[in-house]
């Protein structure tokens, strides 16, 4: 129980985070599914320490930059969800404490600039793509960069694909059988644009009319897990306002961005659009979900032959989302596919929105453990539903020298059903 601070004094987040702390009866389970706890061992960079310490310094009786590493260590990859036999919130408290704690934390100089740099260039497209070409010339001066701004120079593509754009609406090809709207995503855009040309030609060959609303936005989630709690409100109340209410769905193809879309309950919270919110994120879907309730149509596929394909649960679809079993039977309905599992699927890849950047050492290791699984089934492709999962295994499948292929699961589904010329 919180008995110093009365969740008044808290804020809107304060009823959340005192619940998903009273849920702890900090039984130890979910230190096996923890990341950080199996790179650093440490009791504090585990859940149950997280929760310790947030609730010490929610309480008044630990300061903030006490707690403020191990926090900071945390992926938010919500493995600890599905593994306490409690149901702790974990999400309830994670971002809104690190939203709390913004300013009453003083970081040093570089990773304010760190920060800086990806809050102005990831959510916006055109800066990132600009940010991205600098990044490449800055890779040639790399003795020249200081050290705090490497970690970003290694995530910086060796190219980048000619930008996309999408019709603001896609028809469906014969019978229409559904109406959607899709989030194009801000990174994604820049770094894997086809994902989205693969996901909208998917959906309208089985039936689906592809809505791409231009006022949208980023979804605010690197604003959320990052403590910056009033640009992700931004964010959020502009797709509130883009997104059309006359859809049957709105669709997410990337992990961090459904997951981000879910939240904004909390994000609003206490706002006047926190109803809005509420209703909104009940229409939101992951692209697997709506396409495997909906059923595939009996397509002609282009010629195949047998394919051993390994599957990456992307955190923020089977650990916050809890959408697993989808994706699989989607790649499992194509011809000539074999799905392999990895050993230690539910462990992180360790990418995690900007973790890459705050805590390259940590992702750098989990991101080389997930890559040795991925080798390990012997498959030629892997798939996952999350432009930073994909970005980190390709890094650390290319520093393995590893010739598999990186793809999107509807980039999968698109090249396997497209018809022979």
């Amino acid at each position: 129980m919180l008995h110093t601070i009365p969740t008044s004094d808290i804020g809107p987040l304060g009823p959340p985070m005192t619940h998903a702390v009273e849920t702890c009866v900090h039984c130890g389970f979910c230190l096996a599914a923890c990341p950080t706890y199996r790179e650093l061992g440490q009791e504090m960079d585990t859940p149950r320490g997280r929760i310790v310490l947030m609730k010490e310094v929610l309480e008044g009786t630990l300061t903030p930059a006490d707690a403020q590493p191990h926090v900071d260590r945390c992926l938010g990859c919500l493995a600890c969800e599905p593994a306490c036999p409690s149901g702790v919130p974990y999400r309830d408290l994670i971002s809104p404490f690190r939203a709390w704690v913004q300013g009453k934390v003083e970081r040093p100089l570089a990773e304010k600039i760190n920060r800086f740099i990806a809050a102005q260039t990831i959510p916006f497209p055109a800066r990132f793509r600009l940010a991205t070409r600098l990044g490449q010339l800055g890779k040639m001066l790399r003795p020249l960069v200081p050290a705090s701004l490497r970690p970003m120079l290694d995530l910086v593509p060796a190219q980048v694909p000619p930008a996309q754009a999408w019709p603001a609406v896609t028809p469906a090809h014969g019978e229409r059988r559904a109406r959607v709207a899709l989030l194009a995503g801000c990174a994604q855009r820049v770094l894997d644009p086809d994902i989205n040309t693969a996901t909208i030609e998917v959906l309208a060959r089985h039936g689906v009319e592809v809505h791409v609303p231009a006022a949208q936005g980023c979804c605010g989630g690197l604003a959320w897990h990052t403590g910056a709690p009033a640009a992700a409100q931004t964010f959020a109340r502009r797709n509130l306002a883009a997104f059309p209410a006359d859809v049957d769905a709105i669709l997410t193809n990337a992990a961090g961005c459904g997951s981000a879309m879910h939240e904004y309950h909390l994000i609003l919270r206490g706002t006047a659009d926190e109803a809005r919110a509420e209703a909104f994120r009940h229409r939101v879907l992951d692209v697997s979900v709506f396409l495997h309730r909906l059923g595939l149509r009996d397509l002609p596929p282009a010629e195949t032959r047998p394919q051993k394909i390994a599957y990456h649960d992307a955190c923020h679809l089977a650990n916050a989302q809890g959408v697993r079993r989808e994706p699989r039977e989607l790649l499992r309905s194509l011809p000539g596919v074999e799905l392999c599992e990895l050993a230690d699927a539910h462990l992180c890849c360790g990418s995690a929105g900007t973790y890459n950047l705050d805590q390259p050492a940590i992702a750098a290791s989990l991101g080389e453990q997930k890559a040795r699984a991925v080798i390990a089934t012997g498959a030629s492709v892997v798939a996952s539903g999350n432009i930073g999962c994909l970005t980190q295994l390709r890094l650390h499948l290319a520093r393995l020298g590893s010739p598999i292929t990186v793809r999107h699961t509807f980039q999968i589904l698109r090249d396997a059903t497209t018809r022979a010329r």
